[in-house]
């Protein structure tokens, strides 16, 4: 069966993948920036190899009022967001490479927790969020 590599920065269709996925990468960034231009590829290639999960590419100023709860300081930036749990909120190096070991290590520790009966713990966050800020329900809710 062929992959296939969805549009990472229509809204249309990142809110249509959240309706069936429970995982949420965002990258966060700025037209403008030449670091997320050429990050832009790697990163939506990345969807290939996690086929159950979203990706979104977000535009801090196209879509602003996703953002505008959050401070963000540095690009690109890097949200992983597991249902309602934001696990994962800072800057990162542009290198799809270091996203997916992250993935793959938040995946490996939330099985492990769910198989041992617990409930997934919350990481600290390398950027401040608010509580009330959750981007995937701002997607969700959004026209």
């Amino acid at each position: 069966m062929e992959k296939f590599q969805e549009n990472t920065a229509d809204l249309s269709v990142i809110k249509a993948n959240l309706q069936n996925k429970n995982w949420l990468i965002a990258c966060l960034c700025a037209a403008w920036c030449d670091t997320c231009g050429a990050y832009r590829q790697q990163f939506d290639l990345l969807q290939l190899q996690h086929p159950d999960k979203c990706f979104a590419w977000i535009d801090i100023e196209d879509q602003a009022d996703l953002v505008d709860a959050v401070d963000i300081e540095n690009f690109p930036t890097i949200l992983i967001q597991h249902e309602e749990n934001i696990i994962f909120f800072g800057t990162m190096l542009p290198d799809a490479g270091q996203v997916h070991r992250l993935l793959k290590s938040f995946e490996d520790d939330l099985n492990q927790q769910l198989e041992q009966g617990g409930k997934a713990h919350k990481p600290s966050l390398t950027q401040d969020v608010p509580d009330t800020w959750n981007l995937r329900q701002l997607i969700l809710n959004s026209d």
